[in-house]
This record gives structure tokens, C-alpha cells and sequence, in this order.
């Protein structure tokens, strides 16, 4: 039995495309290295007046950098980044809000300090940092590992609270009362300074303003964030992040 050319050649085509389909099946995806950086510093106008609960009494200026991924501007972030691990950092982030009131002309920019912001250099996806009682003229955020420790203001603003929380956990790992919160304090650092770490025993001291020092021992426990590769493979090493 002779088969026609034009079935033979049908047949070549065919086993030719299920060879490469296969093929492409089995190859291994090629990862997709993201480039994700802080850019230069400059400076934009900031005071109490745009930023009530931020703003440091006399604060002229804010110094504000660009956070880039791929070359496309990603949000603006202010004050110094923390790794977390070689391929993630916390940095916090810095807001331009509209401050406009009804029935006037144009827009009224002003500059704010935000939330914080955990950045992955591998998939460069950008993640808000969950925080609670966390409040942006109150807190100062001191970074160990992958903890935030920062004394916090609870919702109706009645009191300080001695929090640390784990990058990822559903919960703090401590939430201990201060103190009675006084705005007519000031906020912004006269509150409560920034928390000090002691790593051997792990332990965390609050120093807030006109009472004595408070410490806590945490126990260490393993990181709970955890670094998304997706479908791709890992890249041997990420872009620098400055």
C-alpha cells in the first residue's frame, strides 16, 4: 500500500509539531530578573500644616526617594530602607495627598509620611507592611530581623501601647500598655523615642517621654515571611536595591 505525498507530508508536520510542543512543555521557564531600586534624593516642601500628625514642629522639608521596578516609578518612599532578608527591605512610604477644600481652584498638594512597604527584589512585587496601632506621628518604627517594635496609639488616642510585631504574622508578638496618651505632649519623637533591640537574649526597650524605660524579652522564633518565586525560577542574584 502507497501513501499519497500529501499525506506523508501531513504526517512529517504533525509529528514535527508534537515533537516541539513537547519540548516546550519540558523546557524549564526562564526567569524574569526584575530590576527594583531606590533613585536619588531630593527634597519637597513639608510642615505641620500639611501633615498634622507627621510633621515635626519647624520641619521645613521632607527627603523623599523614587522606588523604581523595571525602570516604571513605583511610589515615592521616605526615610532609610531595612533588609529583612537578601532579598527583601522595609521602607516607609512617603504620600502626596490633595489638600484641597471643597470649592477651591486647582489642587493643594502636600506631602505626608506614610505607611511601610515590604519590597521584593526578585519579583518586585510590593507589599503594605500591616502594622497595628500604628500611627504616623506617634510611631517610630525600629527594625531587628524581620520585627517592627514602636509604640503605638490605640483608636480613640487614649493610650501608648509597647508593640512588636513579626513581618507576615496574623498578630503581635507583644502589645503591653505604656502609658496614658497626652496630645498637648507633641507627637512626631516627643512621645516616645525610638525603641532599642538587644539581640542576646533577644529583648526590646521603649523609652516614652517623662516615664522610665520599659523591657521586654521576646522569644525568637522562626521568619514567618515568606518569598514568593511563582512559576520562575530563582535568578542566581537579585538587582542592588540602591
Amino acid at each position: 500500500m502507497h501513501l499519497r505525498p500529501r499525506f506523508v507530508l501531513i504526517a512529517i508536520v504533525f509529528v514535527i509539531f508534537a515533537f516541539n510542543l513537547a519540548t516546550a512543555k519540558a523546557a524549564p521557564r526562564k526567569a524574569k530578573v526584575h530590576t527594583v531600586g531606590l533613585g536619588a534624593a531630593k527634597r519637597v516642601p513639608y510642615s505641620k500644616a500639611g501633615d498634622p500628625s507627621g510633621a515635626a514642629a519647624g520641619e521645613t522639608s521632607l527627603k523623599i526617594r523614587p522606588l523604581v521596578v523595571d525602570t516604571v516609578l513605583k511610589d515615592w518612599t521616605t526615610g532609610e530602607d531595612h533588609y529583612v532578608t537578601d532579598r527583601s527591605f522595609a521602607v516607609r512610604r512617603a504620600i502626596r495627598i490633595n489638600d484641597a477644600l471643597p470649592g477651591d481652584k486647582g489642587g493643594r498638594w502636600v506631602w505626608q509620611r506614610g505607611p511601610w512597604l515590604l519590597v521584593d527584589r526578585v519579583t518586585g512585587k510590593l507589599t503594605a507592611v500591616r502594622l497595628p496601632d500604628y500611627d504616623p506621628g506617634v510611631s517610630l518604627v525600629s527594625w531587628f530581623r524581620d520585627y517592627a517594635a514602636y509604640c503605638g496609639l490605640t483608636a480613640n488616642g487614649k493610650n501608648l501601647y509597647a508593640v512588636v510585631m513579626q513581618v507576615a504574622a496574623r498578630k503581635p508578638l507583644l502589645v503591653q500598655k505604656l502609658a496614658a496618651f497626652d496630645p498637648a505632649a507633641g507627637r512626631t519623637g516627643a512621645v516616645c523615642a525610638a525603641p532599642e533591640w538587644q539581640r542576646e537574649p533577644l529583648r526590646i526597650t521603649f523609652h516614652p517621654t517623662g516615664r522610665e524605660a520599659a523591657s521586654f524579652e521576646i522569644v525568637p522564633g522562626s521568619a514567618v515571611l515568606v518569598e514568593e518565586t511563582g512559576d520562575e525560577d530563582q535568578p542566581a542574584e537579585a538587582a542592588p536595591a540602591k
